[in-house]
């Protein structure tokens, strides 16, 4: 979500630079790739500095390269710091501070001083000096009280001789609302630019801008590969000439996009048509594959339901064979009904066989999966890392994994292929051999009376390899997010099924 206010201020794309999802590498090139088409690069930090991922031990296979890639940062960057320094736990991979020394950027630190005086020097210096190798050049005293509070700031930070390049007062008439899943989309915020226009005004007084502007210049930034051998960062090579249109689904309830996946499909020759299914009466002309990103569904789920023709042309399209892809809000669109948080079905566009069901309980995390079977995006077998975030789940009486699902770094299982439970019932294993399991009236199957395995409905998805109706049904629907930036096979399996599509149909 934040990338669209970004991308609504400065009218750039803004890119999301994932370790985890992609490689080092590809954050380093990615950013020296995109960083040198404009004036000024800025990085926003994910929560705090040193925040990251756990990391056990073991490789990760370079989903660009194919080669390995070790995730222990004890054998590319010593531990062993000068005295005095505390030892750089495991879990700071994929943080803000492993970003900024992958692309040897300065570190701004923002304080949240509505609760502090001296305080704010303790944590300046923890930082600091937490990692010497972090090059942090000033803070930004955020959330100021008054005069007599910034003089008490101000005489704390004095000793540490750490520029203080910003002062935000306290501004409690200024905030973007938030729900379920984090702030507000830009799509849905009617005041957002007169909003902006205030911070701006801020702006022009509270920041040092003669200090900071150099930091920003992109004109300065220098990176290179970790691994000399690792393939630059280059457009890919269109697989026809003309384009293959794709119809995206693109609008307040689906607008949850990794912009270099979208640049991706049109670097290898795909046109993206743009539509709305809450709005259009129909699929867009000529397409040959559908995309349906995340997004809040749920929320728009009366003029979803509402739209009827749009929900035939979907389903219309994909049980003809059309290459669909679905992520985590497009899944739940797919599904038969979608059940509001007040408990009320809204029917769907009805191709896979289950409902999505919203909850107070939120599914996050990294994932490690393993296609059970081939899709339009992936083939038996294959490996991914992926993403999850969302506070539905699916129940079903029949279903068809698509993903046996992991933690990214661990063998600690999330998703069991072979559940044919009620999906309503997580943590629930059907197993007709145990004498501590009980009938569930709801299905007739046979249930663990004590969840013993870790099995939720997030980890699946679904394809449909065999034939419908005669034609192939092309879907590849995953509550799992999927970057494809280090992985150029996805998108390319992806437009080679919308050709084939395009032959048949």
């Amino acid at each position: 979500i934040d990338p669209m206010f970004h991308q609504h201020i400065t009218g750039r794309a803004c890119r999301n630079l994932d370790p985890v999802l992609t490689s080092e590498s590809y954050v380093q090139q990615c950013f020296a790739y995109h960083a040198r088409q404009c004036e000024y690069a800025l990085v926003e930090g994910v929560m705090g500095l040193f925040d990251g991922v756990t990391i056990r031990g073991g490789e990760k296979q370079n989903q660009r390269t194919g080669e390995p890639e070790n995730w222990r940062w004890s054998q590319r960057n010593s531990y062993f710091l000068p005295s005095g320094h505390l030892p750089i736990p495991h879990s700071s991979f994929a943080s803000t501070a492993h970003i900024a020394r992958l692309l040897d950027l300065p570190v701004l630190l923002v304080i949240d001083c509505s609760r502090l005086s001296a305080s704010a020097a303790a944590i300046a210096h923890g930082y600091r000096c937490y990692d010497p190798r972090i090059k942090i050049v000033g803070t930004i005293l955020n959330r100021v009280g008054s005069d007599r509070h910034l003089q008490l700031l101000k005489d704390s930070l004095e000793p540490l001789q750490l520029p203080i390049l910003g002062v935000l007062r306290r501004q409690d008439g200024i905030t973007i609302p938030e729900r379920h899943l984090g702030l507000v989309p830009t799509a849905e915020l009617p005041q957002l630019n007169a909003l902006i226009d205030r911070l701006a005004e801020l702006g022009d007084t509270c920041f040092e801008w003669e200090k900071l502007l150099p930091l920003l210049k992109s004109e300065t930034i220098s990176i290179h590969p970790i691994t000399p051998t690792r393939r630059a960062f280059t457009p890919h090579h269109p697989i026809r000439p003309s384009p293959l249109r794709v119809a995206v689904a693109r609008d307040r309830a689906f607008n949850f996009y990794y912009q270099d996946n979208l640049d991706s499909l049109q670097q290898l020759g795909a046109e993206l048509v743009f539509w709305s299914p809450l709005a259009d009466t129909g699929l867009p002309e000529g397409v040959q594959g559908m995309y349906f990103g995340g997004g809040f569904p749920e929320v728009f789920v009366r003029q979803l339901a509402e739209n009827t023709y749009a929900l035939a042309a979907v389903k219309t399209a994909i049980l003809a064979g059309m290459p669909t892809i679905a992520e985590c809000g497009g899944l739940m669109y797919l599904c038969q009904q979608i059940i509001d948080f007040e408990g009320k079905p809204w029917s769907m566009v009805g191709v896979l066989p289950t409902t999505a069901v919203m909850s107070e309980r939120l599914t996050l995390g990294y994932r490690r999966a393993v296609a059970l079977q081939s899709s339009s995006l992936v083939s038996i077998g294959t490996t991914v890392y992926g993403h999850e975030f969302h506070r539905s789940y699916l129940i079903s009486n029949s279903h068809q994994p698509l993903f046996q699902t992991y933690r990214y770094d661990t063998e600690e299982l999330i998703g069991y292929e072979g559940w044919g439970g009620n999906f309503s019932s997580p943590l629930l294993l059907p197993n007709k051999g145990r004498k501590d399991s009980i009938a569930s009236p709801e299905e007739g199957g046979v249930v663990f009376a004590k969840p013993v395995i870790l099995n939720t409905a997030e980890s699946y998805g679904y394809s449909f390899p065999e034939k419908l109706g005669g034609a192939n049904l092309n879907l590849h629907a995953s509550y799992i997010h999927l970057h494809w930036g280090a992985n150029p096979q996805i998108p390319q399996r992806f437009l080679e099924h919308c050709l084939g599509f395009a032959v048949n149909f």
